[in-house]
């Protein structure tokens, strides 16, 4: 004959267990909030009026908790210190105050995503150790900031997010449209834009089976593209427009496109209105891709685990990248190209 033994808890010893693990629960909870919520809330700085940025803005607002504290503050030096709430949402502030009065007074805690080049200029230079997003910088935005030792405090979490996709998307995508034997990539570039050259270089040799043949030209002042572009065209199957001061210049950019219309040449960049002006197709980062990544950047800095810290900012180019393409372009060209989602969908298989 077996007999069961049954051990039972006194009440008040049962009590005390269920306590301290509703309490242990309740920490877990916390830090997975933490994790997933960074801060109490984000306040936001702008410091102009670009479209692209508003977007951005917009949905990172929509895409958050509607619990959570949003705070848009416009950077307008000189201007009054005005105060108004958004009719309607009693969560979301917006403020227009002057630049100085503007960094100082953001609540400690929050976390802080700055909004393009001259927001990140001044959120760096501000006071406190609270993490800090720079989001909707070029690759040659960062490389200006880079000088500034504030960027490099070891005391404060800083996260970049840049506009653009790698240079290995770019690729990727000129590999995916151009016949395997056409591998002769032109580029022209300005002495700034050494960095984009570079990782442009790094993504050729890091991509196997590519056998990439970079054609670079470097064009100090716009009175030198012309001279570049012939140079280049003759030695390349396709041109690549970087993001820096010729592919943010309207008039270089056509110029360009012209050089390449004229040769025949398919030319690839990083904006869609490249691609609407005659460029053959471009990956890019909608601002919806953008503030999704921004906000998953957002709970890697401020979650904790080093990410950013120690004076080293955590850098990521935007990804995804959204393929955009030229019809009428490849037509003109003899391509048959397959359409934009399935491209997309190729880049994204291939990182």
């Amino acid at each position: 004959m077996s007999v069961a033994a049954k051990t039972s808890l006194p009440l008040p010893c049962t009590t005390r267990l269920l306590r301290g693990a509703t309490r242990a629960l309740l920490a877990c909870a916390a830090l997975l909030g933490a994790a997933l919520c960074p801060a109490a809330g984000f306040t936001v700085l702008m410091g102009d009026d670009l479209a692209a940025h508003a977007e951005f803005v917009q949905q990172l607002r929509q895409g958050l908790d509607p619990a959570s504290r949003f705070e848009l503050v416009r950077l307008a030096p000189g201007a009054p210190d005005t105060a108004a709430a958004e009719p309607g949402d009693v969560n979301v502030g917006v403020r227009t105050r002057s630049m100085r009065s503007s960094i100082s007074s953001a609540d400690g805690g929050s976390l802080t995503m700055a909004v393009g080049a001259v927001a990140a200029r001044a959120a760096i230079e501000r006071p406190g150790q609270e993490p800090l997003v720079l989001a909707m910088l070029s690759r040659l935005d960062y490389e200006g900031l880079r000088a500034s030792p504030a960027l490099r405090r070891a005391d404060r979490r800083v996260g970049v997010l840049l506009r653009d996709p790698a240079m290995t998307d770019q690729l990727a995508l000129v590999s995916a449209v151009l016949p395997a034997q056409r591998h002769r990539i032109g580029v022209v570039a300005t002495p700034e834009s050494e960095p984009l050259v570079r990782d442009l270089q790094r993504a050729a040799q890091a991509q196997s089976g590519g056998g990439w043949d970079l054609q670079v030209e470097y064009a100090p002042d716009a009175r030198s593209l012309a001279t570049a572009l012939r140079a280049v065209v003759p030695r390349s199957d396709a041109l690549m427009v970087l993001p820096d001061l010729i592919g943010d210049n309207q008039a270089a950019t056509l110029s360009v496109l012209r050089a390449g219309a004229g040769a025949g040449l398919p030319v690839f960049g990083a904006s869609e209105g490249l691609v609407r002006s005659g460029g053959l197709a471009a990956a890019v980062s909608t601002p919806a891709q953008l503030a999704q990544q921004a906000r998953l950047l957002a709970q890697k800095v401020a979650g904790g685990g080093g990410a950013g810290s120690g004076g080293n900012p955590l850098v990521e180019a935007a990804t995804p990248a959204t393929v955009r393409i030229n019809p009428t372009v490849a037509r003109g060209l003899g391509l048959r190209l397959p359409e934009e989602r399935e491209l997309t969908e190729r880049l994204t298989a291939t990182r």
